[in-house]
């Protein structure tokens, strides 16, 4: 490899593994709160393992009895796929220990006496957009995610049968000048039926690469270097495997490692928690710089101090022969966005139940829907980035 070439990898992790069954039933409750009232504030953590669910955390909002959340629980654990020995939705016990929110955080972010409310917590978030792939999202972390949500979508359609909830995919690619150009290596581990054996795994999963990653880029993957349950058979898996807890992927949540990232998780959390909101409107603005021609990436951190309304910095980083337009765009961005969290949440309509989606195959490079979900992959504001 040259100066200018190097290899870079991300990975994801279905919707069946363990922290990703704690996302889902995490943003779960923060939906079931928005449903009843938009202004729910919710901070809820959940914990899987053998047959079992604990959920805990805080909240403040309309009361919702236990049974009806561990119905609804036992609803997102049958639609990932489990219903096996070790965790099963029928009978895996599930316990529920939300409480109310601090008053002493609640004072922090209610607006009163014509203020305007603070922020949830202080911390910083990226946001990130690049021309790797028509979403903007960087190439390894885009193709790992688009593997295993194939694989899922024909899982409970019930095309791909003996292959179980709980899987992983990792891709390698080499990089010139910046740019992807081929892919060097896959790994996918898979858990799977008693039934099958490794050969025939193999042959299940081999199509879903190529199905998900442009020939292009496949053209010179030595099969060698394709990796599909290198440590042997994947049978007991999910919570039952491994303990699963919430916010523990946050780079698979985001960009895959190819950005940086400000630390705090997404799930579990109401759109007052600037580590959400204020991750998704960075996004927003990265991607609207990129899509309107002003740089072929652009990252954005955006600072937030508990209880204060206004963000304490924005830095933005354009690639190196498009550094001297940053001052323009920082321009563009205070004139025209209000990045308190309330005018986050307005400028995303942030304050729907639109959560549990997000919570696998990331929150970013998705289809923004009629219905909400995924507001901040617009690029409705190309025009006005357009120098």
């Amino acid at each position: 490899m040259t100066k200018n070439s190097y290899l870079f990898t991300s990975e994801s992790v279905s919707e069946g593994h363990p922290d990703k069954v704690c996302d889902r039933i995490s943003d779960m409750v923060v939906d079931s709160y928005l449903s009843k009232d938009p202004v729910s504030r919710v901070a809820c953590e959940t914990l899987t393992t053998t047959n079992k669910v604990v959920l805990a955390g805080e909240t403040r909002g309309p009361k919702i009895e236990k049974d009806e959340l561990i119905n609804k629980v036992r609803n997102c654990i049958k639609d990932i796929g489990y219903d096996q020995e070790g965790f099963s939705w029928k009978t895996a016990k599930i316990e529920t220990f939300l409480h109310e929110q601090s008053s002493d955080i609640a004072m922090g972010v209610d607006s009163k006496d014509n203020k305007d409310e603070g922020a949830g917590d202080q911390g910083i978030m990226f946001g990130y957009a690049c021309k790797e792939t028509e979403e903007l999202m960087p190439a390894p972390i885009y193709f790992s995610h688009k593997i295993l949500r194939l694989m899922a979508t024909d899982r409970k359609k019930g095309s791909l049968t003996g292959i179980e909830p709980d899987s992983k995919s990792q891709v390698s690619m080499l990089y010139e000048n910046n740019k992807p150009v081929k892919v060097t290596s896959v790994v996918i581990s898979t858990q799977h039926s008693k039934e099958l054996n490794q050969e025939k795994v193999r042959e299940k999963i081999i199509p879903y690469i190529q199905k998900s990653i442009p020939q292009k880029y496949l053209e010179d993957l030595d099969p060698k270097e394709i990796y599909i349950n290198p440590t042997g058979q994947f049978i007991i898996g999910g919570p039952d495997g491994d303990t699963g807890l919430t916010g523990r992927k946050i780079i698979v949540d985001t960009y895959g490692g190819a950005a940086p990232h400000g630390g705090g998780a997404f799930s579990g959390k109401d759109p007052t928690k600037v580590d959400r909101s204020a991750a998704y409107a960075s996004r927003y603005l990265a991607k609207n710089i990129v899509a309107a021609g002003v740089s072929e990436k652009c990252l954005i951190q955006l600072a937030y101090a508990i209880g204060v309304s206004k963000p304490l910095s924005i830095f933005i980083k354009l690639a190196d022969k498009d550094e001297a337009k940053v001052k323009k765009i920082k321009d563009l961005i205070n004139k025209n966005f209000d990045l308190s969290p309330r005018g986050i949440r307005e400028m995303l309509n942030l304050n729907n139940p639109i959560y549990e989606v997000t919570s696998a195959y990331g929150h970013f490079g998705r289809k923004p829907s009629n219905n909400g979900e995924f507001s901040w992959e617009k690029t409705d504001k190309v025009d006005l980035f357009k120098l």
